[in-house]
């Protein structure tokens, strides 16, 4: 199986690129600058005023391709509102979904109530009886010309399920399976019917459900297809040519469409009133946000998710019971995608809703660039956890492409290029307030300096927004992470510490109370731990050398954390995963108690934090694996006992080898749950039951 993986230039490797184009060389390190962290979002003055400002932002980023650069090239490598369900409150014990914040449910591949076990796989939404283990029901969800393998993720509330189908990534739609982004609600009742569909406009973002309404972010760029130049044009030409095509363009084309088809299969078609739009001061014009709210009790009908706009972008989706955070890194991603072949060595995706991989180049290696034109930046959100999306961003007068222009003899294509200068890394936040039924309110918009890792770098607590933020000098010689401490309800800067992991970056964060803990690496793993109790002045508490890093950082029982990531050398070369158990009773003096280190492996846990499963009754946990050397590979999923002191590897639960032809293959764990005294497993093919104790297998479940 091929599994997309997408690599990224970072601003730090881009800004490295441009900076050996000049003639000028530094002597050291160019000191990090800070920008102001100011934002303001306000309402456009009617829909002539919209279409102006969209056509006057529009246009400072189109290049000589569009909006972005050349085909990138592939490789081979409140319960109160929840449905009632009787059957739930008979249901055996039983894990969820492994979620940011208690009571804010994500999306996943994979949903259990205790007495069912629902997914989707080729299309298909299949229920699974807890009790026999067998397939009860199931309902075909693609339509015709779109293919079964759609990536999708699913919600449940009480017998309603939400399925969100992603068709990909808006930038590479020429690469991307065929079909449209929908959601899909489904009731479970009886026989498996469809209630309704919404089908957006452009690619599913992420989203979170309270209770049982779920709002939705979708994001869009303008509907414009740009003229076909002249084989003999050359780029400045071609720029000037789509610059006036993007003066011309409708007020249509920007504003994002949504079509409806309720339970009796009537179809409406909506477009977002220009009054529902919104604009940050600063802006691109190359794409829009679109928050869709869906109450899975009260169904799908013509009135549809009451969606509100913002002329923003946003790859970064966090979510409380009253606020809804979308964030975005807009003016410093260039992206590759890759296909490869799964392996446990997976390249360094920096993506900010991405978790660190299983390995990245030594120290002194330098990272590969990607070959693609930076006449224009995207932000990238990971097909897997969730699906991606993409978007330029940084003006092209000031990135020029570097591919060679078709017409090199003309005199503007012969013209001296600009000393190229990378956008600095900034990261936006928009706030609305989730606390009412209906559509969201804004509250606030903020920027501060620096790229998020993922979600897991926001945390609101007691009226405060902590943002975790690394930031790299342009010339990309020198980086600083740092912890931004925001007042919920204008996004305004409290206080900040700054400083950790000079000339690293953040590998994973983790807000707990008034608690942070942040993992910066290069070499050593330095585990930071941050006092948070006085918004106003932050302050680092203690710090933890030890080789490696945890890429993902989960609370265990009083004063302990567990850590997801990788062992590495003393020289940062990364050797297989490794779980760690931290005692972080005393804030200045964090420990570590214990390590289990599997040599050559990698796991999904790493960067997608619903892979990960921790059962504190009984201190169980459950994370997928594979391990790939010279003579052998082993995949599967490693269960794990952690107690109060140390880390104790159970055993290995592996689904049966699939033949296919003339060749079988090992059927990769992406999941797991603990129901009653089992532990259920979901790989690509099927799910499967095995003992929790003693891990024999109990039964399994083919789904393909």
């Amino acid at each position: 199986m091929k599994t997309l993986i997408r690599t990224v230039v970072t601003g730090a490797a881009l800004a490295t690129a441009m900076t050996a184009c000049t003639s000028a060389q530094l002597d050291g390190p160019e000191p990090i600058k800070q920008r102001p962290v100011t934002v303001r979002l306000v309402a456009y003055n009617g829909c002539d005023d919209m279409l102006a400002g969209l056509r006057e932002h529009a246009v400072r980023e189109v290049g000589p391709w569009g909006f972005g650069g050349p085909m990138p090239m592939y490789m081979t490598r409140d319960k109160s509102m929840a449905v009632p369900d009787s059957a739930a409150e008979k249901a055996p014990e039983h894990s969820t979904t492994n979620v940011h914040e208690a009571g804010v449910d994500e999306p996943d591949l994979v949903k259990t109530d205790g007495n069912r076990v629902i997914t989707v796989v080729d299309g298909t939404l299949r229920v699974i009886d807890t009790a026999t283990r067998k397939v009860v029901k199931s309902i075909k969800l693609t339509e015709t010309g779109e293919p079964m393998y759609m990536p999708a993720d699913l919600l449940l509330s009480g017998d309603r399920a939400l399925v969100l189908f992603n068709r990909g990534d808006i930038m590479y739609k020429s690469f991307a399976p065929r079909g449209e982004t929908r959601y899909v609600l489904v009731d479970l009742a009886g026989e498996p019917k469809v209630l309704g569909t919404v089908k957006p406009q452009g690619s599913y973002v992420d989203a979170r459900m309270v209770g049982s309404t779920v709002r939705i972010v979708t994001r869009s760029q303008p509907d414009l297809t740009f003229p076909v130049p002249n084989d003999s044009a050359s780029e400045a030409e071609r720029k000037k040519a789509n610059e006036a095509f993007v003066r011309k363009a409708p007020l249509d084309a920007w504003l994002p469409k949504v079509e409806i088809t309720d339970e009796a299969g009537t179809v409406t078609k909506k477009t977002v009133d220009c009054a529902r739009v919104s604009h940050p001061e600063q802006y691109t014009g190359t794409s829009l946000l679109t928050v869709h709210s869906l109450d899975l009790a009260q169904g799908i009908t013509a009135a549809g998710t009451d969606p509100i706009s913002l002329a923003a972008d946003g790859d970064t989706v966090y979510g409380t019971g009253q606020s809804l955070y979308v964030a975005s890194n807009p003016h410093w991603w260039v992206a590759q995608p890759m296909i490869m072949e799964d392996t446990a060595e997976v390249p360094t995706p920096l993506a900010s809703t991405a978790q660190a991989p299983a390995t990245e180049p030594a120290p002194d290696e330098p990272a590969p660039l990607a070959t693609v034109t930076p006449s224009a930046t995207q932000t990238i959100t990971p097909a897997a956890a969730p699906s991606p999306t993409a978007s330029p961003a940084a003006s092209a007068s000031t990135t020029p492409s570097t591919t060679p222009s078709t017409a090199p003899s003309t005199a503007a294509s012969t013209a001296p290029a600009p000393t190229p200068t990378a956008p600095p890394e900034e990261t936006e936040v928009h706030r609305f307030d989730i606390g009412k039924p209906g559509p969201p309110a804004y509250v606030s918009s903020g920027k501060v300096p620096g790229r998020l890792l993922n979600q897991y770098s926001l945390s609101e607590h007691d009226g405060n927004l902590r943002v975790a933020t690394t930031l790299t000098s342009q010339d990309g010689r020198s980086s600083s992470s740092a912890v931004y401490v925001l007042k919920a309800d204008t996004l305004q800067k409290v206080g900040e510490v700054g400083g950790l992991g000079e000339g690293e970056r953040i590998y994973s964060v983790r807000f707990i109370g008034p608690v942070g803990y942040c993992v910066t690496f290069k070499q050593v793993d330095p585990l930071y731990t941050l006092d948070l109790r006085d918004p106003a002045a932050p302050k680092v508490t203690g710090e933890l050398k030890i080789t490696g890093y945890s890429a993902y950082l989960h609370p265990g029982n009083d004063g302990r954390l567990i850590g997801i990531g990788q062992e590495a050398s003393d020289k940062g070369r990364t050797m297989g995963t490794q779980i760690s158990l931290f005692d972080v009773s005393d804030p200045a003096s964090p420990r570590r108690l214990s390590q289990m280190f599997q040599k050559d492996s990698g796991s999904e846990a790493e960067w997608d934090p619903h892979a990960f499963l921790y059962w504190p009754k009984t201190g169980l946990s459950v994370i997928p694996l594979n391990t790939y050397t010279r003579d052998r590979s082993e995949i599967g999923a490693m269960v794990l006992k952690i107690d109060d002191s140390s880390v104790t590897k159970v055993g290995m639960i592996k689904h049966p080898v699939k033949q296919q032809k003339d060749m079988s293959y090992q059927p990769s764990i992406q999941r797991a749950m603990v129901i009653g005294d089992s532990i259920w497993t979901v790989s690509t093919d099927g799910v499967q039951v095995n003992d929790a104790t003693s891990l024999e297998e109990q039964a399994f479940i083919q789904l393909r």
